[in-house]
């Protein structure tokens, strides 16, 4: 597997650091969003929110503005949530530890241990999708339905050890930078090496990720409750750029049916218009204020 990931090596923009704010981003951007959109789209976000604490202080509705095209809007504020804890929890020095990680939100077990693998080479389960696809493939073929805890295992025991003096950029020479993660026996680069293979594996057989049992086939986003929710973020955003103080509700209502419209589909229902709205508004990503909605 060594070798494959390292034939395979990608030279992606952030592998080329070991700066936590970078790493959690690119991790947070990766899901469920293709490589080549997080590479365009990861200088851009550096360029308006280059530390953890310039996306603290940021505006609801600049975060949220930057992030459309990127999907799933909910990674957008639960980035500026943590950003916020890192800043006020932990003074703006991103943690490394597991239970630490884990307690900021958007941030996952998957997520954590790729923070740690990656920007502090410690060792870790980083139970990724490509990591799975690599262990299902050569450890358990043609088995359907494997679940996680069968996996577990295997890869704690293949991760190597931390090198000593790990834990941080700062403790690692400048020299080694440049070096291809691969060529370093590191959960850094052992990783790298399982993301690589797994992508290419799943490009060139049946994608081995769908025998495990937590595989979930992604619900159709055209037409979705999801899809109308991205739309009115959408048309609060943009009613912002209009220079308004934000919309009314029938408003929002006939600018949603306007959007359904173009696709061919029937108006969205009174009532469904009110339960997205108050859903977004619970989630912190709009305000109501004298019968006019707004990004928050």
């Amino acid at each position: 597997m060594r070798a494959e990931g390292a034939r395979l090596y990608r030279d992606l923009p952030w592998r080329r650091t070991r700066e936590p704010y970078i790493i959690w981003l690119s991790e947070v951007m990766l899901q469920q969003t293709q490589v080549p959109r997080v590479e365009g789209y990861l200088p851009r976000w550096l360029d308006r929110f280059p530390s953890v604490e310039a996306l603290a202080a940021a505006p609801v509705a600049d975060v949220l503005e930057l992030w459309q095209g990127m999907g799933y809007n909910r990674r957008a504020l639960a980035l500026r949530e943590a950003a916020g804890q890192i800043v006020s929890r932990f003074d703006g020095v991103f943690p490394h530890d597991t239970a630490e990680l884990v307690s900021l939100p958007g941030i996952g077990p998957a997520t954590a241990q790729g923070i740690r693998a990656f920007a502090f080479d410690l060792p870790g389960v980083y139970l990724e999708t490509n990591v799975r696809t690599v262990f299902l493939h050569h450890f358990f073929p043609d088995v359907p339905g494997v679940p996680d805890r069968e996996l577990i295992p295997l890869i704690e025991q293949t991760c190597p050890a931390a090198p000593e003096g790990a834990l941080g950029r700062d403790s690692v020479p400048d020299e080694l930078h440049a070096v291809p993660q691969d060529a370093l026996d590191t959960p850094r680069s052992w990783y790298y090496a399982l993301l690589d293979y797994g992508a290419y594996l799943k490009k060139t057989i049946p994608n081995p990720s769908r025998r495990s049992a937590g595989h979930v086939r992604q619900s159709r986003f055209e037409g979705s409750r999801r899809q109308k929710r991205a739309e009115v973020v959408r048309l609060l955003l943009a009613a912002r750029d209009e220079g308004l103080p934000g919309l009314a509700f029938d408003d929002v209502r006939a600018r949603l049916d306007a959007f359904e419209a173009t696709a061919g589909r029937d108006p969205v229902a009174v009532d469904e218009v009110e339960a997205i709205l108050t859903a977004l508004a619970r989630e912190g990503f709009c305000a109501e204020s004298d019968g006019v909605w707004a990004i928050a």
